[in-house]
């Protein structure tokens, strides 16, 4: 296939990029040309931005791909800037679980329905995250609906490459034994490990398949777990004060998402405690 990844240079997308590769797709990767990759010979590039409209016709227009991976719309302007330039025989959208508006264990793809919300075109700097994010999918299932797409719902995605580093957050903050204000010690959290997170995508590219699909590790974890055990393996004490630095996932109320969708499609994720804690004691050794 003739596949343009728009983004793939950093985190997650670079394990897209990878599997893309390994799987002898006809690979071209688009981003603004300020960060370098290893990819060689092996692929194409494209230099634009995003989120230019003028930019897109000039570097998209009249290009047709059997497939676009877009791993950085944020919002319904981005959806439409792209689409109605670029020609393609399917789309991939990296959506968020944070779409879903009420936190619940075991939530499902129909738990947001795009068909019911008002579409309301915006740019990233409009709403928060979460509202931005869900004015993208509107965008697709009400305006867009004529094409094929997939709208892939990630958690926060971990691993080596996170260049949030909210996990390290705590764990250096353990470690320094620097005071922390965590308001959820005991939500139960799901995540995805980077290597799946990219891998899943690269997965539904031939895949006959269009809609919303959630990605995830099974199972959750608590936040006092994972405070637990960075104290066990570093041998230093968590201090949790109201006036400490603010944690990166407070106000995150429990929940987790069902992907029974994906494994039906074919792909199974793995459970989250097979990697979690190998990923802890990575970030305390280095």
């Amino acid at each position: 296939m003739k596949i343009l990844v728009i983004g793939g240079t950093r985190f997650f997308g670079i394990h897209t990029v990878n599997q893309l590769l390994r799987d002898g797709h006809d690979l071209t990767i688009a981003t603004r040309g300020r960060t370098g990759d290893n990819f060689g010979d092996k692929i194409k590039r494209l230099a634009f931005d995003r989120y230019d409209e003028a930019s897109i016709r000039q570097v998209l227009g009249g290009k047709f791909f059997d497939l676009v991976i877009d791993k950085i719309a944020y919002s319904s302007n981005d959806i439409k800037k792209l689409l109605d330039i670029i020609d393609c025989g399917k789309y991939i959208y990296m959506s968020t679980t944070a779409i879903y508006e009420s936190k619940r264990l075991n939530m499902t793809e129909s738990d947001f329905n795009p068909l019911t919300k008002k579409l309301v075109w915006c740019d990233r700097k409009n709403f928060p995250y979460d509202e931005v994010k869900r004015q993208a999918e509107i965008a697709l299932w009400q305006k867009y609906s004529d094409r094929k797409f997939i709208a892939v719902r990630y958690p926060v995605v971990l691993g080596k490459d996170d260049y949030t580093k909210r996990l390290e957050f705590y764990i250096q903050h353990v470690m320094k034994e620097l005071p922390m204000n965590i308001d959820n010690l005991d939500a139960q959290m799901t995540f995805i490990c980077s290597e799946e997170a990219g891998a899943f995508m690269a997965f539904l590219a031939d895949k006959d398949f269009c809609g919303a699909v959630n990605g995830a590790s099974s199972g959750t974890i608590r936040l006092r777990e994972i405070i637990e055990y960075i104290e066990k393996k570093s041998g230093k004490k968590a201090i949790i004060k109201k006036d400490g630095d603010p944690a990166p996932y407070n106000g995150e109320a429990s929940f987790s998402v069902n992907t029974d969708k994906a494994r039906k499609i074919g792909f199974h994720f793995s459970d989250l405690r097979e990697w979690i804690f190998d990923l802890i004691d990575w970030y305390i050794a280095n």
